[in-house]
Parts: C-alpha cells; structure tokens; sequence
C-alpha cells in the first residue's frame, strides 16, 4: 500500500466504519419498531451478515439500548464476540498503518 493511501485510510478509519455501525444499529432499532407493532420483521440473517462486517459494536448497542434480540443465543453470542473481534482488528490495523 502507498504512503497516501495508508495515510488517508489512517485519518479516516473511523468515518469508514462508522457507517456500517450506523446502518447495523438503525437496522436493529427498525426490528425492534417492527416487532412491538406486529409487522414483518427485518430477518435475522440480515442483522448477523450486517453485523459480521463490522457493524457489530452498532448491533450490540443496539441490542442493549433497546433490549432486543437480548434472549437469543444466535445474537447475545455471536454479536458481542465479534464486536470484540472487529474493535482487535481495528487497532492492529491502525497500528499496522502507523509503522
């Protein structure tokens, strides 16, 4: 990777994943709107995949703001683990980018 490009990538390493965070969280409010007034819900295939690449910190807080999906192991396992997973990753990242 170039010089420029590391760099840009450094300074703006929160703006580019904080739109995954976003939208992950938006999508669990959405589900938990839907479920309160009996619609079709949003799957949950979709808030994992959406919460696999790196919008899981926005699942979790999501999960724990509004208590939703907080009985289900699928979600109360796998969101927090790789919410943990994706915050390791992004320090390495930065750090690799700082050398």
């Amino acid at each position: 990777m170039d010089t420029q490009t590391s760099r840009f990538i450094a300074e703006n390493l929160v703006y580019l994943l904080s739109a995954p965070c976003i939208l992950t969280f938006l999508l669990f409010a959405w589900d938990k709107h839907l479920a309160i007034y009996k619609r079709q819900r949003v799957p949950e295939a979709v808030l994992l995949i959406l919460s696999i690449f790196f919008g899981a910190f926005g699942g979790l807080c999501s999960m724990i703001f509004f208590n939703h999906k907080t009985h289900k192991p699928a979600f109360y396992i796998t969101v927090p683990i790789l919410a943990v997973i994706q915050i390791a990753a992004i320090v390495l990242f930065k750090l690799y980018l700082q050398k």
